[in-house]
């Protein structure tokens, strides 16, 4: 594969004696699969990350690739999922192969389970609205989700199968990708946190264009700036009016388990458990809370109460089970819920932000939109629900 897959003409700031083509600021997921997109594309991207890459979000996710909704306020987010789902296979073939890394895609689909008194008509209700979306979904008798899943709990009420989902470890992914970017020619900088963008008029105002960033004491001139700073993306105040993301907290929790070993991703209203492995004992990953506790980073005894309880809701024998980890991380989360990606009215100004709790399934759709808008000027999707745009207002101080 060469060093250049171009689709159209290449925007090389190098011809124009700017020192890089493009800035992305962070270094998780998503600014990893952009950079790794640019550089197979023929760009020199430059990730900085105002820590070691990677170790946000991206970090403690739990890696379930799941399209369904867990609100409604994720509905309009089915499209884009199911596009980036589609994209996998390609994608980890790309960066397993550039990285020399194996990164493994379980697809064995997810398991939903309801306990309540009213499971039936909440399995109805789960079954109506994945047919509506397109979302294929499989109502199980109880003895068959038992046969598949031997350990789930026999208070079981009703469950159903979820075929399309798929899990990953997300860690190895995000390490993958970063060194798969790498690879191909682009540069990583960890412990470089970007302090303002260079900008060459007022954001929002005619004529508007950023020109690079400030990092500490450095100017980094660029042709193109990309907003990939996760939950910290809204403390770049030129960038705020476009990106007001905010941090919502997720603790997670890992198991050794030596009880029946567990297929795919189980789940339920209360939590949720993800199998790292097949081996015995096994490695699982449960989880999770969903806290508005500001950039405060810790476990706390309430969370993982909450998890401990939910995962043995699910599956009793992990009352047993040994706690190898515990761990948690910041979502970036918006005000719609939705991501924010694509070009602002500032030139050369691109957000890829605010995926909130689906930044490891978006990755592949994300990197492809955000390259395709760099290199050609088009995409192949219609993404004007998740506009920065729409939050284009002035900031409040």
């Amino acid at each position: 594969m060469s060093k250049q897959d171009n689709r159209g003409e290449v925007p090389s700031a190098a011809r124009a004696g700017i020192p890089h083509d493009v800035v992305i600021v962070g270094g998780g997921i998503i600014g990893g699969s952009i950079a790794w997109e640019l550089a197979r594309r023929g760009l020199h991207p430059l990730v900085l990350d105002r820590q070691e890459p990677g170790r946000e979000a991206s970090w403690a996710a739990a890696g379930m690739l799941q399209t369904a909704p867990e609100s409604t306020d994720g509905i309009p987010l089915v499209p884009l999922a199911r596009a980036s789902l589609a994209l996998y296979p390609e994608f980890i073939r790309g960066v397993e192969s550039d990285s020399g890394r194996s990164v493994g895609l379980r697809k064995t689909g997810a398991m939903e389970i309801f306990f309540s008194a009213d499971a039936k008509r909440e399995l109805s209700t789960l079954v109506a609205l994945s047919h509506g979306l397109g979302l294929p979904i499989e109502p199980l008798p109880l003895d068959e989700a038992f046969e598949m899943e031997p350990a789930i709990s026999r208070h079981a009420q009703a469950a159903a199968l979820l075929p399309e989902e798929c899990a990953l470890d997300s860690r190895a992914l995000t390490e993958a990708v970063l060194a798969a970017a790498v690879a191909r020619g682009a540069e990583v900088r960890a412990g470089v946190e970007v302090d303002s963008l260079i900008t060459n008029g007022k954001p929002g105002g005619d004529g508007a264009r950023v020109e690079g960033v400030v990092a500490g004491r450095q100017r980094i001139a660029a042709g193109h700036v990309i907003l990939a700073a996760g939950a910290f993306s809204s403390r770049l105040a030129a960038a705020y009016r476009y990106a007001p993301t905010r941090p919502m907290r997720g603790q997670m929790v890992a198991l050794r388990s030596s009880a029946a070993p567990i297929e795919r991703v189980l789940r339920s209203t209360r939590g949720y458990i993800v199998p790292r492995d097949d081996a015995q004992p096994q490695r699982l990953v449960a989880g999770s809370t969903l806290e508005n506790a500001g950039y405060e980073k810790r476990v706390t005894p309430e969370g993982l109460a909450h998890i401990l309880e939910a995962a043995q809701e699910l599956v009793p024998g992990l009352a047993g089970a040994e706690i190898i980890e515990t761990w948690c991380g910041l979502r970036p989360d918006t005000p719609d819920h939705l991501p924010i990606l694509g070009p602002t009215d500032v030139e050369n100004l691109v957000i890829a932000t605010g995926h909130f709790r689906n930044g490891i399934l978006l990755a592949p759709i994300t990197a492809k939109l955000i390259a395709e808008w760099l290199t050609d000027r088009r995409v192949s999707f219609d993404w004007e629900i998740v506009s920065p745009l729409r939050f284009a207002t002035p900031r409040e101080d």
